[in-house]
C-alpha cells in the first residue's frame, strides 16, 4: 500500500471519527420533530427511490445541492463540496426525490469528478507523498520523476471515475449517486453506507448488486497494468490494487454519510 493510499485512509478515517462525535452530540440536542422522523427505516432500507424521469435532465450539481430539508434542521442535508474543496457532486441528501439519472448525466458526474480544479490539487499531493516513500523506485527522483507519479496517480482516480460513475452505470442501468440514509445511529448508517458497495440502485429505483463498482474497480486496476512498471503487472497486483480502491470507495461513502453531521456540528458550511 502506498503512502498516497494511506493518507486518504487516514482522511476518510478522521470524517469518521468527527461524524461518529458529532452525531452522537447533536442526538443530545433537542430537535424539532420532524416527517423523517416519524418514519421507519429498516437497517437496509435505501431512501425514497428516484421518481418518474422528468422532460429536462437536472445537473450533478443539482443532485447535492437543491434538495430540500423540510424541518430546517440540515439533517441529512450534503452540500456540492466537503470542507469548500473536495467534490461531493454524486451525494444526494436524506429524503430526497430525484428524477432518473440520465447517461448525460451519470458521464457529466464523472467528468467533474475527474477533472474538478480539485482533482489536480489531490492528485499533485499524492504524486509527491508518493515520490518522497520512493513507492515505485523505476519512476526515479526528480522533476522527472515527479511528472511520472502525477501522471500515473491522475490517469488512475479518471480511469475508476469513468468505469464506475459512466460507462457500467450507464450499460448497467444503475444510479451511481449515493442517496444519504441521515437517521439512526452510528452503527446503522455506517453499515448501511459500507453496504453500498455491493448494492445500488438501478434506474428504475430498485435495488441490485452494485457491478458498476466492483466491475469498474477492477476494470481500472487490470488497465493500469498496461501503464505501470511490468513487476507490478502480475495478478496479485492487480488484485491488490482492486481491493485497494474498493476499500477507500467504501471509506469515501461513510465520508459521504456523516458529512451532514460534521458539518452541521462544526463547519456550518452552506452552498
Amino acid at each position: 500500500m502506498t503512502a498516497s493510499t494511506c493518507m486518504r485512509i487516514a482522511i476518510i478515517y478522521v470524517i469518521y471519527v468527527l461524524g461518529s462525535a458529532a452525531g452522537r452530540a447533536l442526538d443530545k440536542v433537542p430537535q424539532p420533530p420532524s416527517a423523517s422522523s416519524q418514519q421507519t427505516v429498516t437497517s437496509l432500507e435505501l431512501p425514497d427511490a428516484p421518481g418518474p424521469k422528468e422532460p429536462q435532465n437536472p445537473s450533478p450539481a443539482k443532485s447535492s445541492s437543491d434538495q430540500s430539508d423540510p424541518a430546517g434542521t440540515g439533517e441529512g442535508q450534503q452540500t456540492k463540496r466537503i470542507l469548500w474543496i473536495v467534490p461531493n457532486f454524486r451525494a444526494v441528501s436524506a429524503d430526497t426525490k430525484l428524477p432518473t439519472q440520465s447517461v448525460k448525466d451519470k458521464f457529466k458526474t464523472a467528468a467533474l469528478d475527474s477533472f474538478d480544479y480539485s482533482s489536480f490539487i489531490f492528485a499533485g499531493i499524492q504524486a509527491g507523498i508518493s515520490q518522497a516513500t520512493d513507492s515505485y523506485p523505476e519512476f526515479h527522483q526528480g522533476l522527472a520523476g515527479y511528472g511520472r507519479y502525477y501522471w500515473h496517480t491522475f490517469a488512475d482516480q479518471a480511469d475508476e471515475n469513468l468505469w464506475v460513475e459512466g460507462i457500467l452505470p450507464s450499460v448497467l442501468h444503475e444510479d451511481s449517486r449515493y442517496y444519504t440514509l441521515g437517521h439512526g445511529g452510528f452503527v446503522k448508517r455506517g453499515f448501511y453506507a459500507v453496504t453500498r458497495l455491493i448494492i445500488t440502485r438501478t434506474d428504475s429505483g430498485g435495488e441490485t448488486f452494485n457491478a458498476s463498482e466492483i466491475v469498474g474497480a477492477g476494470t481500472t486496476a487490470a488497465i493500469s497494468a498496461a501503464y505501470y512498471p511490468s513487476k507490478y503487472q502480475t495478478w496479485t497486483k492487480i488484485g491488490q490494487r482492486w481491493l485497494t480502491s474498493v476499500l477507500i470507495d467504501g471509506g469515501t461513502f461513510g465520508a459521504k454519510e456523516f458529512w451532514p453531521d460534521v458539518n452541521r456540528a462544526i463547519f456550518h458550511q452552506a452552498d
